[in-house]
């Protein structure tokens, strides 16, 4: 019977918690949230934590999935500014938004790019991102280490192919870009070697379209590595594969797993997002990185970010820096210079699971995230 009555009132607390946040947030100004898909799993809970974060501080939010469509992405920002939206934060497919943009400023509705600078825009004036050069930098010092690069030897080079983002995407060319910084002087120095396509940074743009991702498809990718299996690295076996995300890292170890010679040992393979099924994976021994960008604290920031404009104040978000120098290039949308406001991502590999855990990134997942520490 207690344990009846305690379910009852925790049911009860509960929907009373649901009605203040819809009383709070019913008056308040209208923030509508467009996030690009939800294929790739962060999407989904970045959606869900900007929304209750604006709630949270009052306004009403409304989230819209654009199914990496932007013309179906552009009809939902256009359905927010007829509802009244006085801010958007879009996380953009490609740089067919700038049109719905432009509808926004002429509306004078505030507009955060959020972890994707919107490209070929002068219409909007701020953006929320990680450090994405740091990102790739991270990237590629797991496979240093995973690969122990530093004593290996140009008589017996490691080899390692290399795979990137969606060139839609600007943060594709700072993650393959901040890898590469890491990785050239290795190739240089001939004790990685790189098998495939080899743009040494992303302004080769023929081998960059070579290795990139379009819409950071897992099956694009994944056939991608089918076809380098059977072709140009048909006659060697690959000690590392630069993978720009989780969804795609694990989409190239399905390719690695159905080849004989990588069944009792995958190449150092790195990723990002620290969704949990790659959490598992690098648990497991398969995935070597991921890099933990703590997305709740990205939603938490955007949205203050938003709140401070909105109310004219001066802009302090904490955990997150203004790009300056060479960084500020981050805030480079083609057209102008937007403020870039960057937060710190972290390296994850199988020695510091529990990063995500204590931070509770899992949320529903929880204890299937704890069992990652045992």
């Amino acid at each position: 019977m207690r344990k009846i009555l305690a379910v009852l009132l925790v049911m009860a607390l509960a929907a009373s918690m649901v009605m203040v946040v819809g009383c709070k947030a019913k008056g308040g100004q209208l923030i509508g949230i467009a996030m690009p898909e939800t294929h790739v799993q962060r999407w989904v809970k970045d959606g869900f934590a900007l929304q209750t974060e604006a709630e949270d501080r009052g306004y009403r939010a409304e989230v819209q999935y654009g199914d990496a469509n932007q013309p179906t992405q552009n009809q939902q920002i256009q359905s927010f500014l007829t509802q009244g939206a006085k801010a958007l934060i879009v996380g953009c497919i490609n740089d067919g938004v700038s049109s719905v943009i432009a509808e926004a400023a002429r509306d004078k509705v505030v507009v955060v790019a959020y972890d994707r600078i919107i490209p070929n825009s002068a219409d909007y004036d701020y953006y929320i991102t990680f450090n994405n050069f740091k990102v790739g930098v991270l990237q590629a010092q797991s496979i240093v280490k995973g690969l122990n690069l530093d004593a290996a030897s140009a008589s017996a080079p490691k080899l390692i192919t290399l795979f990137a983002g969606s060139p839609t995407d600007g943060n594709a060319f700072f993650f393959f870009d901040g890898a590469m910084s890491v990785l050239n002087p290795y190739i240089k120095s001939g004790v990685l070697r790189v098998i495939g396509p080899y743009p040494e940074t992303s302004a080769d743009t023929n081998n960059f379209q070579r290795i990139a991702t379009e819409n950071w498809q897992a099956p694009i990718a994944k056939t991608r590595m089918e076809n380098l299996l059977s072709n140009d690295a048909r006659s060697v076996t690959l000690d590392a594969i630069l993978a720009p995300n989780d969804t795609l890292a694990r989409a190239i170890l399905e390719a690695c797993k159905a080849d004989a010679k990588y069944r009792g040992k995958l190449p150092v393979i790195s990723g990002q997002d620290a969704e949990y099924d790659s959490a598992a994976s690098i648990k497991n021994g398969e995935q070597y990185s991921t890099v933990f960008k703590d997305t709740a604290k990205l939603a938490e920031a955007a949205v203050i970010l938003v709140d401070q404009v909105l109310k004219g104040q001066a802009i302090s978000i904490p955990g997150a820096e203004l790009a300056t120098g060479d960084l500020a290039e981050i805030g480079n949308t083609g057209k102008k210079y937007v403020k870039a406001y960057l937060l710190d991502p972290i390296l994850v590999t199988k020695d510091n699971l529990n990063v995500m855990v204590d931070a509770g990134f899992y949320d529903d997942r929880l204890d299937r995230g704890i069992l990652l520490l045992n």
